[in-house]
């Protein structure tokens, strides 16, 4: 199947909705009103934590873990992913929704009660396990909901719904931490999940089992082929779970005295053997077309996630930052990216695909080599600020175009597919990224006479991260399939 046929593959939208219906229409308000409140959540979150994890640090004498608090939720999404991928393409997203959304809230429970770095680490694992499944979902109400003239409005909603929690998550985070505790941020936000939930449940009605598409086309070609698409695939599970299981061996193996060098090397190998069976045929090979959004997607979320997480810890240890203050800058970031995503979706077809996508990778490359000058010559800290803007907006550029083209790519039998994939490579990505700077970022650390953390550290993982922008950078314009006679 081409990708133009792709692209008009019938969806199960409604079918009484006008053809000029956005996507707050009544056919579609719920259901944009409860995906957005929980992608809403989930920005809250991530922002929230990467603000406060500091001082979690800090008091749970937790530096060891600080990269696997964020690796590891990341890795253990993978399974989720997988797991929601193949359910819906099985059964529809409505299963995977609910099912996710527990594990994110028994997650954010076990952080919130943690009274060690371990435990909050092994909360983190089962709330990566729930958000990972709950993004795979989502994406597939979006493709079973809205017809494809709508998906750009929809992911600009999505990275729309950060705009609050970017400008707010930070900032409460760090006053919520500073006068009661770290606790409830992590506690805080189970009590505004559920009623999220309970806005969507109504527009989830109806989209129970595989779309009409699906089931003609499996009819038509045969029993064999309706098993096929019904059955469990274990092997992707296990494969995820390999992959996952080998992230967080690799966040381990810092702690390895002698054979740490040669644990990582082959945990790193082991992960990208077992990523294989989970993503499109050439993805780690660059291949043109869906393989390189996919593998864009995870290049892109391993520079500016690994970058940013040490963003606000840089601001405590180096210049003396809050971190209320600090996780202002998450707050810049995020602004940017929920700006760009709606200038690219108002520009529609104006802006091509892959222009915006390379547009995007030059600007995250260029924020990340601003932080480390900045780092490396001692710059003031306003000049690693500003250049998150710029990160932020290139993120907001690209996030929404890769999601739009991996739907545009895929069929109804691989919606549940290509999503868990693109997902799988975003925080795939993103884990051994965090994974490799924090075995860089203990490496290279010494104590200063004040106690802080060496400069040294930091520019090691501002270092590598540009490096991953860099073949960004290369992969970006390969997104577009080569065009034939």
């Amino acid at each position: 199947m081409t990708i133009d046929q792709a692209t008009t593959v019938q969806r199960s939208a409604p079918s009484s909705a006008p053809a000029t219906a956005g996507i707050l229409h009544r056919h579609y308000l719920l259901v944009t009103s409860g995906a957005c409140a929980l992608v809403f959540l989930a920005a809250f979150e991530s922002l929230a934590v990467t603000t406060i994890m500091p001082l979690v640090s800090r008091e749970l004498d937790g530096a060891g873990l600080y990269a696997l608090a964020f690796a590891g939720p990341l890795a253990t999404g993978v399974i989720g992913m997988v797991a929601a991928g193949n359910w819906s393409d099985r059964r529809g997203p409505v299963g995977p929704l609910y099912a996710s959304v527990v594990m994110f809230v028994l997650g954010l429970l076990i952080a919130g009660t943690a009274g060690s770095m371990a435990v909050l680490v092994a909360g983190r694992l089962v709330q990566g396990l729930g958000g990972g499944a709950m993004t795979v979902a989502l994406y597939v109400v979006v493709a079973r909901v809205y017809p494809p003239v709508l998906h750009p409005k929809i992911f600009a909603a999505f990275s729309a719904a950060w705009v609050i929690p970017s400008l707010v998550g930070p900032f409460a985070a760090g006053i919520v931490a500073q006068a009661a505790s770290w606790h409830w941020v992590f506690l805080g936000v189970v009590g505004l999940v559920v009623p999220a939930l309970l806005m969507i449940v109504p527009a989830l009605r109806g989209l129970h089992g595989r779309p009409a598409a699906a089931e003609a086309s499996a009819k038509t070609d045969g029993p064999e082929a309706s098993a096929k698409t019904r059955r469990w695939s274990y092997g992707r599970l296990a494969w995820a779970a390999l992959a996952a299981l080998a992230v967080l061996g690799l966040n381990l193996s810092a702690q390895v005295p002698v054979a740490g060098g040669a644990l990582a090397a082959a945990a790193v190998v082991i992960a990208l053997v077992a990523v294989r069976p989970l993503v499109p045929r050439g993805t780690l090979l660059a291949r043109r077309g869906l393989p390189s959004v996919i593998l864009a997607r995870g290049l892109v979320s391993a520079a500016f996630f690994g970058a940013e997480v040490y963003l606000p810890y840089l601001l405590v240890e180096r210049y003396s930052y809050s971190p209320t203050f600090a996780g202002l800058t998450l707050t810049f970031g995020a602004i940017a990216w929920a700006g760009a995503s709606a200038v690219q979706g108002r520009l529609g077809t104006k802006l091509t695909h892959r222009l915006a996508i390379v547009i995007g990778s030059a600007m995250v490359l260029g924020a990340v080599v601003l932080a480390l000058v900045t780092t490396v010559l001692g710059w003031p800290a306003a000049v690693a600020i500003a250049g998150w803007i710029f990160a932020g907006g290139g993120m907001g550029l690209m996030y929404p175009r890769l999601s739009v083209m991996t739907l545009a790519m895929s069929t109804p039998d691989t919606e549940g597919f290509n999503s868990s994939a693109m997902s799988i490579s975003d925080s795939l990505g993103g884990a051994l990224a965090l994974a490799t700077t924090g075995i860089v970022f203990t490496a290279l650390s010494t104590t200063t006479t004040a106690g802080g953390v060496s400069g040294a550290s930091f520019a090691g993982v501002f270092a590598l991260t540009a490096a991953i922008a860099v073949v960004a950078v290369v992969v970006a314009p390969r997104v577009a399939a080569r065009l034939t006679s």
